[in-house]
């Protein structure tokens, strides 16, 4: 069975073919850097791993290109209210780039402990702004694109298909999230801003051909892929919210620019929901994955993430979480049964659950059923353990590289063989978030009785050891200071 992938602008399966044979080139749309993340981070970016994951146990070598916005998103995710960077800084009364960086070190540390591999270009939009300014130059060139006052806007009836993606319509999108000052401007409501004009004061701006400005949301995503990968991508990855506006945008200002199809497979993960509702920071109903690393293993985390398809979304409970635990440790004792195990004449078709692993996989990436043969698996193991005194050799050594290959490389829940070290790492990590947070109770304490002394003194310790303290509303947080 070859590989399919659904496709969310075809709305089905297919075949997966990249576009050069045996490379494959995968965009995910990446962190807007403003706070800490949350299990819905979790679930986008632990999918897309996977997904990277299989493709190069598959044999493909892949390029995977994950942005960092740092500027351009606004408030309201479309041309009106303030850019969340900036607005988090004017909350911080600190600089933009101070807290981009800072919850970029906390983003990665969280995927780090979460076993999610670090992609392979990470590019941050202010990073790219020349590349951005020349995709607007050339759609500007093109009649696809028009200046007002100092903002660039997409004009969306030059680019008759739309919303091909997210399947809105045209008169949809004009009634979409529209504002009475932005209809003067524009010359249709539904056209979407590549630059930005700054206003007085705006941190956050650069020189560009209409003037002091940043980019638009949309038009960082489209100048890295591009730039990184090519005028067509492979895979370009995202959350299902994305779809519109976001990656409508993306494909309009693409294919405008540069006449050929932008991207062969569209893959959107579904949600994480409380309570049946989007989980989010806009909602305020989010779990903080530092808050829940405090109670569980990061990998438990990962684990009750994979059970739940990409594409479905994940509803989150304690109880749920509590589950995933008691399942992983089932599979983490069988394989320690198997190390444990003197070799004797027992034997189980080990290539038969390869197979169906594979199949599982190969079936648009199908982690709930791969999960369920790890179960049927294990359940075989130890019923063959039970009957006679020991697997043979080699189906011992067929096992655990099994558990290696399937448990390790490719879902990423268990460490190698006879090994685990993110758990260990994990572990360690536990030990040390009781112990942070004992200091950060006490330092409180102190700002509570005006000891401003020792208050300032806990924090500079904490920073000598390498951890990081932030004040917010909420209180402190922290985070260790490593080099993105």
């Amino acid at each position: 069975m070859a590989l399919q992938i659904y496709n969310s602008l075809s709305r089905q399966k297919e075949i997966f073919v990249p576009v050069h044979s045996g490379v494959v080139g995968m965009y995910v749309c990446g962190p807007t850097v403003y706070g800490h993340a949350h299990l819905g981070h979790a679930k986008s970016y632990v999918s897309f791993d996977v997904v990277a994951r299989w493709l190069r146990q598959s044999g493909y070598r892949v390029r995977y290109v994950q942005n960092i916005t740092d500027v351009g998103h606004l408030t309201d995710d479309a041309d009106e209210g303030e850019d969340k960077i900036a607005r988090q800084a004017r909350l911080e009364k600190i600089d933009p780039m101070e807290v981009a960086q800072y919850y970029t070190r906390s983003f990665y540390e969280d995927m780090d402990r979460l076993g999610v591999e670090r992609p392979n270009i990470a590019p941050t939009a202010t990073g790219h702004i020349p590349e951005q300014i020349a995709l607007i130059e050339e759609l500007v060139r093109k009649g696809h694109a028009y200046e007002v006052n100092g903002n660039v806007y997409f004009s969306v009836h030059s680019f008759p298909e739309y919303g091909k993606l997210s399947g809105r319509t045209d008169q949809e999108a004009l009634q979409s999230g529209t504002r009475v000052e932005s209809r003067n401007e524009k010359r249709h409501p539904s056209d979407f801003a590549l630059w930005k004009k700054a206003e007085e004061g705006h941190l956050m701006q650069w020189q560009s051909p209409w003037g002091m400005g940043y980019p638009g949301w949309h038009v960082e995503c489209s100048a890295m892929s591009m730039k990184y990968l090519g005028d067509t991508v492979d895979i370009h990855g995202g959350g299902m919210e994305n779809k519109f506006p976001h990656h409508d945008c993306e494909i309009a200002q693409s294919e405008a620019a540069t006449g050929k199809p932008y991207v062969r497979y569209w893959m959107h993960n579904n949600m994480v929901t409380v309570n049946g509702i989007k989980m989010g920071k806009s909602l305020k109903n989010f779990v903080n994955l530092k808050e829940l690393f405090n109670t569980f293993d990061p990998l438990v985390i990962r684990f009750f993430i994979l059970q739940s398809h990409y594409r479905s979304p994940l509803d989150f409970s304690e109880t749920a979480i509590q589950a995933s635990a008691s399942g992983l440790e089932k599979l983490r004792d069988t394989k320690k049964r198997i190390l444990q195990t003197v070799a004797g004449s027992g034997s189980i078709d080990t290539e038969g659950f390869r197979m169906k692993m594979t199949e599982a996989m190969d079936d648009d990436f199908n982690t709930p059923l791969a999960i369920s043969i790890l179960f049927e698996f294990s359940k075989a193991i130890n019923g063959a353990l039970d009957k006679t005194e020991g697997l043979c050799e080699s189906v011992m050594a067929d096992a655990l590289l099994f558990f290696d290959t399937f448990a390790g490389t490719v879902l990423g829940i268990m460490g190698p063989v006879g090994v685990d070290p993110i758990q260990a790492d994990a572990n360690s990590r536990m030990a040390l978030d009781k112990v942070v947070t004992l200091l950060l109770d006490m330092r409180a304490d102190a700002r509570k009785n005006k000891d401003f002394a020792l208050s300032d003194r806990i924090r500079e310790k904490l920073l000598d050891a390498g951890i990081e303290v932030k004040d917010t509303r909420e209180g402190a947080s922290w985070s260790l200071k490593t080099e993105t």
